[in-house]
């Protein structure tokens, strides 16, 4: 079996929670994407890293079916594993930063997969949502206070991979930062916390604590 890390990102105030992610530290022991592919799709979780470079931090990335361009909560565990200034994904760099219990990444909108963002009136009814039917990409969220910036929200991938419902997701909530034009303190899943702020020139900052657990 490949050496692989596991660190739980966004976890919440206490330590819990968090959406788990695998990371190959070492890319070069499985070069091709199928391989890659496969790999991810035996360990299934929502997202695994290779990383190809870690002093320039270049990472690969993908979901148990699908490669992707960006996604938040493996670019801040990565980031907190490798402690580098920056990573490198095809859909371009990726900023990062360590501050505190916090981890950090600065990242833009367009670079994250199409997300269908679905307001509700209250907390209550994110709660009480079924997982949808799959083929779209839905992220529900309501308002817990919204002159504090505080949101409740699930997200689910609508994927065929056996992930239904995402515990913690960086793109979504960057996504719904840059359409709100907001800082946010976001309560996802069943306890996972994601803090996100806009940046100039179209950047928004994502961070959240992480968590080694393998």
């Amino acid at each position: 079996m490949t050496d692989y890390d596991v660190v739980r990102v966004f976890c919440g105030p206490r330590g819990g929670y968090g959406n788990e992610l695998g990371v190959v530290r070492n890319g070069s022991v499985m070069p091709e994407r199928d391989e890659r592919q496969a790999f991810a799709a035996k360990l299934g979780f929502s997202e695994t890293v290779f990383v190809d470079d870690p002093e320039r931090g270049v990472i690969d990335i993908y979901t148990p079916t699908l490669r992707l361009p960006f996604a938040g909560h493996p670019c801040v565990g990565t980031a907190w594993l490798l402690d580098v200034p920056e990573l490198v994904v095809p859909a371009g760099v990726v900023g990062a930063r360590q501050d505190g219990e916090f981890c950090w990444i600065e990242a833009r909108a367009e670079w994250v997969p199409p997300r269908t963002l679905r307001q509700y009136a209250s907390a209550a009814e994110v709660d009480d949502l079924p997982v949808p039917p799959k083929g779209e990409w839905v992220y529900a969220w309501a308002w817990l206070d919204e002159s504090a910036g505080r949101i409740r929200a699930r997200a689910f991938p609508g994927r065929d991979d056996g992930i239904d419902e995402d515990e913690a997701t960086g793109a979504a909530a960057l996504l719904l930062t840059d359409r709100l034009g907001r800082a946010l303190n976001i309560t996802q899943g069943t306890g996972s916390q994601i803090l996100t702020a806009p940046q100039p020139e179209g950047w928004t900052e994502v961070g959240g604590r992480v968590y080694l657990e393998r």
